[in-house]
């Protein structure tokens, strides 16, 4: 008996940014390609892996939205999560083998003195179970084949660490930590060197991102929702390309100089100097792209292109 072959699915121009609160166990990039199917769309991306093990916010970015992701890489994050006290494993989280364990005699004094020590600029090493490529590999693919790669530690800012005694899930000695950091900080990495800093080790036992840039989890939806949704539904969690853009300082340009700006023509006007702007079109308020503002000239950035535009206008 012959089976008919699955129908391919009539992929469909998509613009907009999906907040989705990323479940346990899916890769980034798996849940993008299962959100790309149910949404149809030709073309997205996301905007920085998040572990397997990890869940929370991950924008999805789809259309001419992929243009702007890169503004959501460089984003601070905020996570909430778990340090399991005591315990080191060789992934620094709870998918790895234990390597270490040793007595834990930790104080709230001791919490608040180490809080202090990893706030504001701290020195990380990239840890080898990471996406972080040496000579074209990912530093994981050598970690899984036990090889052991040099790393150059890299600066980050811990803008906000609080810190408090608990326990975890299973019911052992842990720290629940609520962080706000900058692009390319491992919580992993922060939670193995605090846990270093108190003298017992530690790992991550649970890790969650509420924020990153403007978007915040309660803004998300999950996987289950959106898989039970109607298409008109999904379409309609879509939150638009400028968006992204929230920080930008808005210029506004009449249909001539609009047009002139769309073809990469550098404009004047009575802006200020400004290095992140977000420009639009008079008519209809349409986004045309980025740029920066230097001694009153508006410089092209990042600009869509006149079928996102037209796509974008007709979705509205």
């Amino acid at each position: 008996m012959t089976t008919a072959p699955r129908a391919r699915v009539a992929r469909r121009p998509v613009h907009g940014v999906l907040l989705l609160d990323k479940p346990l166990g899916w890769s980034s990039n798996d849940i993008l390609q299962k959100v790309k199917w149910l949404l149809r769309a030709e073309k997205a991306g996301h905007t920085g892996t998040l572990d397997p093990l990890a869940s929370g916010v991950l924008p999805l970015c789809f259309g001419a939205a992929t243009k702007f992701s890169q503004l959501q890489l460089d984003a601070d994050k905020s996570y909430q999560a778990v340090m399991c006290l005591g315990v080191k494993t060789s992934t620094a989280d709870a998918e790895g083998d234990v390597i270490e364990t040793r007595p834990v005699s930790v104080s709230a004094q001791d919490v608040a003195r180490v809080a202090v020590q990893f706030t504001g600029p701290i020195s990380q090493l990239p840890p080898m179970h990471s996406a972080l490529k040496k000579d074209g590999k990912a530093l994981y693919e050598y970690a899984r084949a036990g090889v052991d790669v040099e790393r150059t530690p890299r600066a980050v800012t811990i803008h906000q660490l609080a810190m408090a005694l608990g326990l975890d899930s299973q019911g052992r000695q842990a720290i629940d930590l609520d962080v706000t950091c900058s692009k390319g900080t491992y919580i992993r990495t922060l939670g193995e060197d605090i846990g270093e800093a108190l003298g017992c080790g530690a790992h991550l036992s649970a890790l969650r991102r509420v924020a990153t840039g403007a978007y915040h989890v309660a803004q998300c939806v999950t996987l289950a929702d959106l898989e039970a949704m109607s298409e008109p539904e999904r379409l309609a969690c879509l939150l638009p390309v400028s968006s992204l853009l929230a920080d930008h300082t808005v210029v506004t340009l009449d249909d001539d100089n609009a047009a002139r700006f769309s073809n990469g023509l550098r404009r004047r006007g009575p802006w200020p100097d400004a290095s992140k702007v977000a420009v639009y079109a008079e008519k209809g308020q349409v986004l045309l792209g980025t740029a920066q503002v230097v001694a009153g000239e508006l410089i092209p950035g990042r600009l869509l292109s006149p079928t996102d535009i037209e796509q974008m206008t007709q979705a509205i």
